[in-house]
């Protein structure tokens, strides 16, 4: 029989740590939820980010192809060692996950899914590395704080939408899984947790000229959320002329905020600025 989380963290008398935010899943029925809903077989090659005591990652193993799981946490190498280093199909990579090079993790042609519970301080630039640098997986099921689903699911015209949501839905398709207590951890969290799958689109959802500029434009237009586009946009420093025509062009009133357009109007707008850009 399986050894818990709890009799896990007493057998090994680990010790949380408060900088690393650590919140370990306890609640069994959360771990095969997020087996299950991460459509995990054994032609994956599961790439887990925070395995923790190896609960979940014990659970990969038992469907997917291989298991290559990401800890910084020095305490907990020699754990992840013990409890599972025997598995052949299990491999641990002690470093920081924003300093890992996935591609060298990542063999051509494989279906690779990645899975992830970590510290919400570092959620959203996992999410972000993971979609800019363009890495080849099929989708990342990943534990995320309430509110930051909520953030990613958001339409146009809410308090909750705007980079974040933009930046996974040009790369995304998103289906939450379910609804997660603080009870599910130990030590409890003080927020709502939200276990959401993010499937990887075969391209982008919206055809762009130059992607460093659409997401320029959408990082300058919410920066500022209750500037007009024409004012939050003088930040790119373009002459007048050309942002005037590309409003015009676009047929998207100037005077209207960034948080009222949809992905497909920050394309229109940010293709027609391309194009002025090219004319100067």
């Amino acid at each position: 029989m399986d050894i818990n989380t709890v009799e896990l963290v007493k057998k090994h008398n680990f010790r949380f740590s408060k900088s690393l935010g650590q919140n370990f899943l306890v609640d069994q029925s959360v771990l095969n939820d997020i087996v299950q809903g991460a459509e995990i077989s054994e032609e994956d090659h599961v790439i887990e980010i925070g395995p923790g005591v190896g609960t979940l990652t014990k659970e990969l193993l038992k469907k997917a192809k291989k298991v290559t799981a990401i800890e910084l946490d020095s305490d907990l190498i020699p754990i992840l060692t013990e409890e599972l280093g025997q598995d052949e199909k299990f491999t641990l990579i002690h470093k920081d996950a924003l300093k890992v090079d996935f591609n060298e993790l990542i063999t051509e042609g494989e279906s690779v899914k990645l899975v992830a519970n970590l510290p919400y301080y570092v959620t959203t630039p996992i999410i972000a590395t993971l979609l800019n640098e363009g890495y080849d997986f099929k989708s990342l099921t990943i534990m995320i704080q309430k509110e930051v689903a909520e953030r990613i699911n958001a339409n146009p015209s809410t308090k909750e939408y705007g980079a974040l949501s933009l930046l996974v839905q040009y790369y995304c398709n998103s289906e939450v899984i379910r609804k997660v207590a603080p009870s599910s951890f130990m030590p409890r969290p003080k927020v709502d947790s939200i276990v959401i799958r993010l499937d990887k689109l075969p391209k982008p959802k919206v055809q762009v000229k130059d992607e460093k500029l659409f997401f320029r434009v959408i990082r300058e237009s919410f920066n500022m959320r209750r500037k007009t586009l024409s004012n939050a946009l003088k930040s790119l420093k373009l002459p007048k002329e050309v942002l005037d025509n590309a409003f015009e062009n676009s047929n998207i009133d100037s005077r209207r905020r960034g948080e009222t357009l949809s992905i497909e109007e920050f394309a229109v707008l940010s293709n027609h600025i391309y194009e002025g850009i090219k004319l100067i």
